[in-house]
């Protein structure tokens, strides 16, 4: 986290009283105090420039007052903080929130390094650089290892994908007891099991995120690109000597960069392109996955095998799959269509092609070994004749460059033979990656032969990992849709009348999946999710429509059910057991070795029967599922939609899946990503690769002996506690949900319907329906709502309730050590109680004009505080992870000066009249309020 001193040091003895007494005893590392004094001065000099002395003494002015309420948690200094930010003008109040918007967003960079430096320091390696490679836009530097350490937790900034601070892996605090490299997973497996079966674990494990485009980043694409600018000075400035030029020079571009954040419109003008989404999500491909993947199955293979690693073929298999919905996804997001989703592809196609072409091309000029020392093989000179038969010109000139080089010159053959593909030649390119695996292989095998192992299984061997995992479509693009609407397709291509535009775009969704899978294989396009599967009949409505679409040319398809609400995720069971007896299910089954994939929604299951009974059914779910699929003899893969918040399934990964039931992870792990958890978890290459070893080792470790009857014996031995907590826990959420009026109260208390107005993504927030109705609101608006306004009771409200009724606190406490399902819940709950705020929450429900309800609210939270804390220890929260509870309490004060601004703005908008509605002074308020949402977005870290 951060130290106080903001944006300059103070000038006077009562702020340096307070501020210091605020610091004390937090152990914030002196390199991140150094970071963030720099940084936050550079800030304080840019708000000079821009507006004078007065906006930075307002700034002030608001901060010491917020840090002072915090600090001592008094109505008196709580009220003087809310009386400053309610005197501001608006204009000035729009100002000081960005002011304190651009403070979190260098608050996070700088957390972010931080993190990075403890990632190289525990591997040994000094130095501010990942080393990763040139990234360009291609990312295409596969040599160099990012060095970002194998050992511990990051031991800075916060923990999990909930923190207040970054987002990413979990580390030492939330992993205990348990291996979280795939390193220490695959040893204690071995122990386990023997060498043989923890090998065979280890051919099968298997990470697969997908991106969606879940609208959930609440910052600009520029904003995010200024930020990474500054990261990459902030590490020149590390690298520089002290007082240099080149510190110095790096400062000045530090302060250039901050003055371009200030002055960039934090807001986005209009709704992102469902094809701009994709292109920001490529942004990560390029800067960071397509080099630091192969660089985690290096750095796995060095820790395993030692010396050996790189001398002979590596034990580490490719496990690392990418999926994506974006631009795929259309379950109520008309903006996506079958046009997009060609145009996806190709933009991915493309990405993945030009970074491989220059990656082969790198690496090629690099094999400058001799013919004497290093003769090639047979393959190989044949790949080299067949090209100088094909090209003879383009063959004579790489002779010339490279004379008796053979296995550079076949690389560089092989380069050119991928740009072609990348342009449409099929005549000069290749039809299918495997194509290219097998010259590599070729090159590879021809260098170890001749002797030359170490270039074999080291670059060779890099380029073909990348290969392995991104083919040549970089993403595993998956289509979703809502069953409703294949129903209503269905209904009228059946009745035999006029088809609607809405039908023919259901039809031509499974004509671009054929396209693709003609173009760039299966992998590239086939998995079709079906939102709110409620019987065999959904799954099977797919096959229908495509066989409408194309007859007997209609593409193959894996189609995967996704149970999202309380009663689906109970009926899953015996619609999956229908659903295989489909020919269709059976054809593809039999050619995929009998595997299956299920999704399971969190963020539905919550918000329809509260988080407590949601975790308790979705375990119950997987457990009767994955019994199921283990006496069918069927491969599962469960793709479990979590999100990045609390309410939506959000927490450290790694500890949810340990706690899964026994067989239902099996060495595979899918889940989405989305919105800022996507750039926190894989933006930088260090957090990237410390993030998908600890998500791999836990995947490997879930199905171990050891753990599955850990799991297992627990959720046995607290079953009638789990009885408990669903009954009282889901009574408790609907007395307040279900309440005569809840959702336009809902909608008052919160900043629901301005949320709306945010340009965050292509995807409308509701499906249609009014807030008279919370059945067809999207979950995401449903949990940033209640996060804006400091309340987080999507990812708690009943726990308390649920802990209470139990009772027995003796008996709790041994369940919270023993039951992981439990601990990570209670864990969870810790994380979003200590981003509440009591006094802010309850200036919100207070616009309401309910107090019943409001009462009810506050009434849980001191319940779910109070039971909390005593099965975590201590006197507050977080104090069992004194790490993310210093970052959560160092970031709060700050996240309360927007939230005072926000409710000011809010107020007045739900106090203006009606002829107030539209006119200026009502859209100046609503730009404060839009302005202070994506400052306490920053600050908190989540959104939806």
């Amino acid at each position: 986290m951060t130290p106080a001193h903001t944006f300059s040091e103070p000038t006077n003895t009562e702020a340096i009283r307070v501020i210091g007494r605020f610091e004390a005893g937090r152990g914030i590392p002196e390199a991140m105090r150094s970071d963030v004094r720099m940084l936050g001065g550079l800030l304080g000099q840019v708000l000079r420039e821009s507006g004078g002395d007065g906006l930075f003494e307002d700034v002030e002015r608001l901060r010491l007052a917020t840090i002072q309420a915090y600090d001592e948690e008094t109505s008196d200094a709580f009220d003087r903080a809310a009386a400053i930010a309610e005197s501001f003008t608006v204009a000035r109040a729009d100002e000081v929130a960005r002011a304190f918007t651009c403070y979190f967003h260098l608050v996070n960079l700088a957390e972010e390094h931080q993190r990075v430096r403890v990632l190289r320091e525990r591997a040994g390696q000094p130095g501010p650089s990942t080393g990763s490679g040139t990234q360009g836009s291609t990312g295409s530097g596969t040599q160099g290892s990012t060095g970002s350490g194998t050992q511990g937790s990051t031991g800075s900034g916060t923990q999990g994908s909930t923190g207040s601070g970054t987002q990413g892996s979990t580390g030492s605090e939330t992993q205990g007891r348990t291996a979280d490299t795939v390193a220490t997973a695959y040893a204690r497996l071995r122990s386990e099991v023997g060498d043989d079966e923890a090998r065979r674990r280890l051919d099968g494990l298997r990470f697969h995120p997908v991106f969606t485009a879940h609208p959930t980043e609440a910052r600009r694409r520029a904003v995010s690109s200024s930020i990474r600018r500054l990261s990459e000075l902030l590490t020149q400035h590390d690298a520089a000597s002290a007082g240099g030029a080149e510190q110095r020079r790096a400062r000045r571009r530090m302060l250039e960069e901050i003055d371009t954040l200030w002055r960039t419109a934090p807001l986005r003008a209009q709704k992102p392109s469902p094809t701009d989404e994709v292109r920001t999500v490529m942004g990560v491909f390029d800067e960071t996955l397509f080099t630091t993947v192969p660089h985690v199955y290096r750095r796995i293979d060095d820790a395993l095998r030692g010396d050996e690693s790189g001398a002979s073929s590596p034990v580490v298999p490719a496990f690392v799959r990418i999926g994506s919905w974006v631009g795929g996804d259309r379950d109520g997001n008309p903006f996506v269509t079958a046009s997009v989703t060609r145009e996806a592809s190709q933009i991915a196609a493309e990405h993945v092609l030009l970074g491989l072409e220059r990656a082969i091309d790198r690496i090629g000029r690099t094999l400058t070994l001799a013919a004497d020392d290093t003769p090639p093989s047979t393959d190989v000179v044949g790949l080299w004749e067949a090209f100088a038969a094909a090209e003879p010109d383009v063959a004579a000139e790489l002779a010339a460059r490279s004379p008796e080089e053979p296995h550079r010159r076949v690389l560089l053959v092989l380069a050119r033979r991928v740009a072609a593909t990348r342009r449409g030649d099929r005549d000069r390119g290749y039809t299918h990656p495997d194509e290219l695996l097998a010259d590599l292989r070729a090159v590879q095998w021809s260098l170890a032969d001749a002797g030359a192992r170490r270039h074999a299984y080291g670059g060779v061997q890099h380029l073909i990992w990348q290969v392995e995992t991104y083919g040549f479509h970089l993403t595993e693009l998956e289509v979703r849709q809502h069953s409703q609407v294949h129903a209503k397709a269905l209904a009228e291509l059946e009745a035999g009348g006029a088809i609607s535009a809405q039908t023919e775009e259901v039809l031509e969704v499974f004509r671009a999946i054929a396209d693709i899978q003609r173009e760039r294989g299966l992998r590239a396009a086939g998995r079709y999710v079906v939102s709110f599967t409620q019987a065999a009949s959904d799954l099977a409505n797919v096959h229908r429509l495509a066989r409408h679409a194309l007859g007997d040319d209609a593409p193959v398809l894996d189609v995967v059910p996704l149970f999202e609400t309380f009663a689906d995720l109970q009926a899953a069971p015996e619609i999956l057991a229908e659903a295989v007896t489909f020919p269709e299910f059976q054809q593809r089954m039999a050619a995929t070795g009998n595997r299956l994939e299920v999704m399971l929604g969190y963020s539905d299951s919550s918000k329809d029967v509260g988080p407590v009974a949601a975790n308790l059914a979705l375990y119950a779910a997987q457990e009767k599922i994955a019994r199921w699929a283990q006496e069918s003899g069927i491969e599962l893969t469960l793709f479990h939609g979590r999100g990045g918040a609390l309410g939506r399934g959000g927490g450290p990964a790694n500890s949810a899946i340990l706690a899964q039931p026994p067989h239902s992870v099996d060495g595979r792990f899918k889940l989405t990503e989305q919105g800022e958890v996507i750039f926190a978890r894989y933006g930088e290459p260090a957090i990237a690769m410390r993030h998908i070893d600890q998500v791999a080792a836990a995947t490997l470790l879930a199905s171990s002996p050891s753990e599955e009857e850990r799991t297992s014996s627990a959720a046995a031995r607290y079953a009638e506690v789990a009885a408990i907590m669903d009954a009282t826990s889901r009574e408790r959420f609907f007395s307040l949900v279900k309440a005569e009026g809840f959702a336009p109260w809902f909608a008052t208390v919160t900043p629901l319907e301005e949320i709306g107005l945010l340009a965050l993504g292509s995807r409308p927030a509701r499906r249609g329906l009014s807030v008279e109705s919370l059945e067809d609101l999207r979950a995401i608006p449903w949990v940033f709502a209640w996060t804006q306004a400091r309340i987080n009771l999507a990812g708690w409200f009943g726990l308390g309730t649920a802990l209470q009724a139990v009772g027995d606190a003796e008996l709790l406490a041994e369940a919270y050590r023993e039951w992981p399902l439990l601990r990570t819940m209670v864990d969870n709950v810790a994380m979003s109680l200590a981003k509440t705020d009591e006094r802010i929450a309850a200036q919100y429900l207070a616009l309401g004009d309910r107090d019943d309800l409001a009462a009810l609210v506050l009434d849980e939270l001191a319940l779910t505080r109070e039971w909390v804390v005593r099965l975590t220890g201590g006197e507050g929260l977080l104090e069992n992870k004194p790490v993310l509870q210093r970052a959560v309490q160092l970031r709060s004060p700050y996240v309360d000066a927007l939230s005072l601004l926000q409710l000011r703005a809010l107020r007045s908008l739900r106090s203006a009249g009606d002829e107030a509605r539209g006119s200026g002074a009502d859209a100046e308020q609503q730009r404060l309020l839009l302005l202070s949402v994506s400052g306490v977005a920053a600050g908190l870290q989540n959104t939806g």
